[in-house]
């Protein structure tokens, strides 16, 4: 039996709206830019997969554009002509050739799960080990910087039963103006809800010390990135003292990232981020270090749409332990999509579809519209 090949691999950049602006602690998106990846096979298949980062190049290595560009002349030619049924092989040809590149290579993977899930009538998460549970717990980011709205907002999320775990980006302004906006937030929403704070590297140790005191002293219950992850003896210094959990986000950019966190002692919970990691398949091997370490998980968000927070998704249901659940809200923050059905959030948690490949399709029409000429 001749084997199922790579025939074309596409690369498209699109630019999305969003509800409002999305301020983190280095940069403020007004939209969210994706990069959809289209990968035929020679059965006539198409997987489709997703690359999307955060604020370009002030966030990580990799932008949209680069994204792009490494697929079209570098990464793709080195998939045409592969085994579309071999993943693992596929993987780590990309792997040996091309030295990080993990939003690239996690958009190009979750578009080959995605075909080969078509190909033999199952869902992702069942290529990867099965899933344990249907749906998961979704976090929403309340980014507006303005303490009433961010009430109101998480006021209104409570109402209509969407979102109970609530994360702040913090750390663009003044740190007591931060703590004081925080507390106010925690202080109004109670026990009915648990508040969490990002602050995306923005302290220096010295700062974080005192602050991650006072969060963890008025009930924040973790705290994401508070330093640079480069200061490696700070994060550890930190993760012992800190009374709210300290959880890794940017410290992780491989799985081997992971494997020495876990060792120094650095993070009491991993941030698992498919794009991070190189894709699906990959972000579990992190899942496996930090449980056998004895880490804590959340899933994390590059803010994707619907296809990269669905990729996300089908990982996540395999893991038999997320205890901080995840925020995998992506396409909530969007005014437009580009999928013939949107995800479905109900009841605080993200369905997690049971039918071929990610379950999802392509809406060709407002694909068009928004790619970018």
């Amino acid at each position: 039996m001749s084997p199922i090949l790579i025939e074309r691999i596409q690369a498209i950049i699109v630019d999305l709206p969003t509800i409002r602006p999305h301020k983190l602690a280095m940069h403020t998106m007004q939209q969210q830019t994706l990069v959809i990846i289209r990968v035929r096979c020679s059965d006539g298949i198409e997987g489709i997969g997703e690359s999307t980062t955060i604020g370009g190049l002030a966030y990580g290595n990799e932008s949209p554009e680069s994204i792009k560009q490494n697929i079209d002349s570098h990464l793709g030619a080195l998939l045409v002509g592969q085994d579309a049924a071999n993943i693992n092989a596929a993987m780590l040809r990309l792997d040996k050739a091309a030295k990080g590149n993990t939003f690239a290579k996690s958009g190009l993977e979750s578009a080959l799960l995605d075909a080969q899930g078509k190909r033999l009538g199952l869902p992702v998460s069942e290529l990867l080990g099965g899933r344990v549970r249907d749906s998961l717990e979704v976090a929403w980011t309340l980014a507006s910087g303005d303490t009433a709205k961010d009430i109101e907002e998480a006021e209104r999320m409570l109402d209509i039963r969407r979102h109970r775990i609530f994360k702040l980006k913090i750390g663009a302004g003044e740190v007591n103006a931060d703590l004081k906006h925080v507390i106010a937030i925690k202080q109004a929403l109670g026990e009915r809800a648990s508040v969490r704070v990002d602050v995306n590297q923005a302290w220096d140790e010295s700062v974080a010390m005192r602050a991650c005191r006072i969060l963890g002293d008025n009930g924040i219950d973790l705290i994401e990135q508070p330093i640079s992850r480069i200061n490696r003896g700070g994060q550890i210094r930190l993760n012992q003292r800190s009374p709210a959990p300290i959880m890794a986000d940017e410290s992780i950019e491989s799985v081997e990232d992971a494997f020495s966190l876990a060792a120094d002692g650095a993070a009491s919970i991993f941030a698992l981020k498919i794009a991070k990691n190189g894709g699906p398949r990959a972000v579990l091997r992190t899942a496996q270090i930090a449980e056998a370490a004895g880490v804590a998980l959340y899933g994390g968000t590059m803010l994707e749409g619907a296809i990269g927070t669905l990729a996300s998704a089908h990982a996540f249901v395999t893991l038999n332990k997320l205890t901080w659940g995840t925020e995998l809200f992506g396409p909530l923050l969007l005014t437009e999509e580009i999928v013939t059905e949107a995800p479905v959030y109900r009841d605080f948690q993200l369905e997690v579809p049971r039918t071929p490949g990610l379950g999802l399709t392509l809406d060709e029409e407002r694909l068009a519209f928004f790619a970018r000429k």
